[in-house]
């Protein structure tokens, strides 16, 4: 098992591209200037030892230097050996809404964005308890089974967005479904849904899968993303303007926290509704809640030992960073004598 230490270095990879793109502009703006100044052949005989393909070689060790220098300031670590461990908690499943209606702005960044963070920010606290997490829009889709590996689960949730699912709606009553096939019916743990939704669209089966929920004794807690005035629903987003969603009358839609339906559902299984703006206050309600309940001891296998690995990395990248230093643009004695490239060739016409 691994994990990334500052995945936000990943960032720094982009240089890679912009750095190649912009040697390759240099580069054809000076082929066309050499074109001006004289034709290809006499130009070779004005600089018969430049070589173009090294100068493209050291490019290319220049970028994996780059990159590889990128990971390692990112710091992949290892776990070397999986052990089973005992802990007290509960079991936890993060249901999440991407529907595009989570798109909206009514909350900043965005409705989707809120509710990523506070899954991030509960899972941050947690201490001992196991969680899983679904996504589901039109239609329910597994993300993480049950687990104790937390950074693996905040991985998987960075990624989730609303192109995963392409029949929209929300379809609550899948993700019930879904979520009640996560608890492992041989360990009586204490089992908590936590489902983050604006509460749109929901459909009509919600009743029958909240009945099963109570009946394996499934206490589900609702969070509203959004507001009751609420917000257009961004599709296009260019530099200059934003195209929202309009209805067949040409009026933009504007799509509204539905709070009676989101608390309805969490007080059908002796949850609760958390409300609020503020993303603290919403993560210290809800930590404030699993620390009231009662922990069952169960027994969990993760990976341990974790070691860091960008020493290798940050090798490599000096090795090739030297190589490119080392390499000079001018063409290889040997390397001409074997006539690789057909320079003899060349040289002759």
């Amino acid at each position: 098992m691994y994990l990334f230490e500052e995945p936000f270095y990943f960032w720094l990879l982009w240089i890679i591209p912009v750095m190649i793109g912009s040697y390759a502009l240099v580069f054809f703006w000076q082929k066309r200037k050499q074109g001006q100044f004289a034709d290809k052949a006499f130009f070779k005989k004005l600089v018969p030892e430049q070589s173009t393909f090294k100068r493209w070689v050291k490019v290319v060790f220049l970028a994996l230097a780059l990159g590889l220098f990128c990971i390692a300031l990112v710091n992949p670590r290892i776990g070397s050996k999986l052990e089973t461990v005992k802990r007290k908690g509960v079991d936890l499943v993060f249901a999440l809404d991407v529907s595009k209606s989570m798109l909206a702005e009514d909350i900043a960044p965005n409705r989707l964005e809120k509710a990523k963070r506070i899954i991030s920010q509960i899972t941050n606290r947690l201490a001992g308890d196991r969680v899983g997490l679904i996504g589901y829009a039109g239609s329910a889709f597994p993300q993480v089974p049950i687990t104790s590996d937390y950074s693996s689960t905040k991985n998987f949730l960075n990624s989730m967005n609303t192109d995963m699912v392409s029949s929209q709606g929300t379809a609550i009553a899948d993700a019930i479904e879904l979520g009640l096939t996560y608890y492992d019916d041989q360990e009586q743990t204490k089992r908590v849904m936590v489902i983050l939704s604006d509460g749109e669209d929901h459909g009509s089966e919600v009743e029958d899968q909240l009945a099963k929920a109570r009946e394996k004794g499934v206490e589900i807690y609702t969070i509203a993303t959004g507001t009751k005035k609420g917000g257009p629903i961004p599709i296009d987003r260019s530099r200059y303007n934003i195209t929202y969603k309009k209805d067949r009358q040409g009026k933009v839609v504007i799509t509204k926290t539905d709070i009676s339906t989101l608390s309805s559902i969490a007080k059908s299984t002796n949850g609760k509704l958390i409300d609020g703006k503020s993303t603290k206050k919403i993560v210290d309600e809800f930590i404030g809640i699993l620390q009231e309940m009662e922990k069952t001891e169960f027994e969990s296998k993760q990976y341990a030992d974790y070691k860091s690995q960008f020493q290798w990395f940050l090798g490599f990248g000096i090795l090739f960073l030297m190589i490119d230093m080392m390499l000079f643009e001018k063409k290889t004695v040997w390397l001409r004598r074997l006539n690789l490239f057909n320079e003899k060739k060349d040289d002759e016409a």
